[in-house]
């Protein structure tokens, strides 16, 4: 893998596109794999049911989506910025994110049954446009690491039953989750995608700056710790 990596000293969100294209290299050595042995990807345009999952994004990549939507020209922006809103009211509504973070701290049984009654909500990605994600190139890691073979009608099941999702052995999602938190708890080290404009009006971007090398340094570390720990 070729990267080019900015020499001068900048914040972790800027490495961003380098992470990304990371994570479509790791998706495409493990696509390789699987058709190789007979399996293939059923995820495609059109199917958007993972869009209404609870997507955990990393701080640094929650600054770079709010600039995104900010730089929307209108009234693209204020579309964009209203179904945030709107998704924010209705779980609000219902206290989701006080029993999240206590469901955090709870145990496995506790925060499945949280992530779930998000999914019954049906509430679509701000970002969601005809069944598909209309910033594609920029979509967080988590969205380019969710990849199933098994039927896209399973993927509407609350429960994930009968979803066979693609494993990997390099995980850049929580490497980029553990290596940009400043400011969330470890038992909840991301922000739900839902919540990344109101999280960033309310936290400014305290994270240090590094040269790039330094950056790509600390992330391999942490992404061969964080790849030997044992399967949750």
């Amino acid at each position: 893998m070729n990267f080019r990596v900015p020499a001068k000293s900048l914040k972790l969100r800027r490495m961003l596109p380098v992470f990304q294209k990371m994570s479509d290299t790791f998706n495409n050595i493990g696509i390789a794999a699987l058709e190789e042995n007979g399996k293939a990807i059923s995820c495609k345009a059109g199917c958007g049911a993972c869009c209404r999952q609870l997507v955990p994004v990393s701080e640094a990549e929650a600054f770079d989506l709010r600039d995104l939507v900010e730089n929307k020209p209108e009234p693209r922006r204020t579309e964009i910025q209203g179904r945030f809103a709107d998704g924010m009211e209705k779980l609000n509504n219902i206290s989701f994110f006080e029993r999240l973070e206590k469901a955090s701290e709870s145990g496995d049984a506790e925060y499945s049954g949280a992530i779930r009654e998000y999914f019954v909500q049906q509430i679509a990605c701000p970002f969601l446009e005809d069944e598909s994600c209309s910033i594609h190139p920029s979509r967080p890691v988590a969205c380019r690491e969710y990849l199933v073979t098994s039927p896209a009608e399973h993927c509407s099941s609350a429960t994930g039953e009968n979803i066979d999702n693609v494993e990997y052995t390099f995980k850049v999602k929580d490497t980029l989750l553990s290596l940009a938190r400043n400011r969330l708890k470890p038992e909840l080290p991301y922000i739900p995608m839902i919540r990344t404009l109101e999280w960033t009006a309310a936290n400014d971007d305290e994270s240090p700056e590094r040269e790039g090398k330094e950056w790509m340094g600390m992330f391999f570390s942490k992404l061969i710790e964080v790849s030997k720990m044992p399967k949750s």
